[in-house]
């Protein structure tokens, strides 16, 4: 029995059970897996909602008991620094992915909303360094920012599964085609 090899250009063409065609092209998929900055984005990712989960928590403090000011302040310096450092670098990883550094189609909606939580985090940035609105209200800015990120952070946790999904049909596809030219 001989064993047919399928080439990359054949697994991009295959559809998953869904009709849905998957998030990377082959080409695009070998991109993703063979660039530093997937790495960099999978530790960022994580540092960010840390940083999140203690920055709300320090926030919500501050409003609730009006104690903690400067830690809630810091912390949400801290979140706004963190969240530029993974806006570049994504930027950089879907321009070695897609060809764009931004509003490549596959992420295009995730880009939409991620502009949302920069701009605010910017001009929480903006109020705190001018005293544009008192300390309250820039605690209430950078909530409405955090909530943004959690949508924006759900946006990308579906996207991953959705490239998991993806990636397990694809490679079921080529196995059962393979499989499909072993019995011929």
């Amino acid at each position: 029995m001989g064993t047919k090899v399928i080439t990359a250009d054949q697994v991009a063409q295959m559809q998953p059970k869904s009709g849905r065609a998957p998030l990377y092209t082959a080409e695009e998929r070998k991109r993703r897996d063979d660039t530093k900055w997937t790495l960099v984005q999978g530790l960022l990712a994580p540092f960010q909602f840390l940083v999140f989960i203690v920055s709300t928590w320090l926030v919500c403090r501050y409003l609730l008991t009006g104690q903690g000011e400067t830690a809630a302040t810091i912390s949400i310096v801290v979140k706004t620094i963190t969240l530029y450092t993974i806006m570049v670098t994504g930027c950089i990883w879907e321009k070695v992915v897609f060809g764009k550094y931004l509003f490549a189609p596959a992420f295009f909606w995730e880009d939409v909303v991620s502009m949302g939580v920069i701009a605010l985090h910017t001009y929480y940035l903006y109020a705190l360094l001018t005293g544009a609105i008192d300390t309250r209200q820039q605690m209430y800015v950078a909530l409405a920012a955090y909530l943004i990120y959690v949508v924006n952070a759900i946006q990308f946790l579906l996207k991953l599964r959705a490239a998991r999904l993806g990636a397990a049909a694809l490679d079921a596809a080529a196995f059962e085609s393979t499989a499909e030219a072993s019995a011929a």
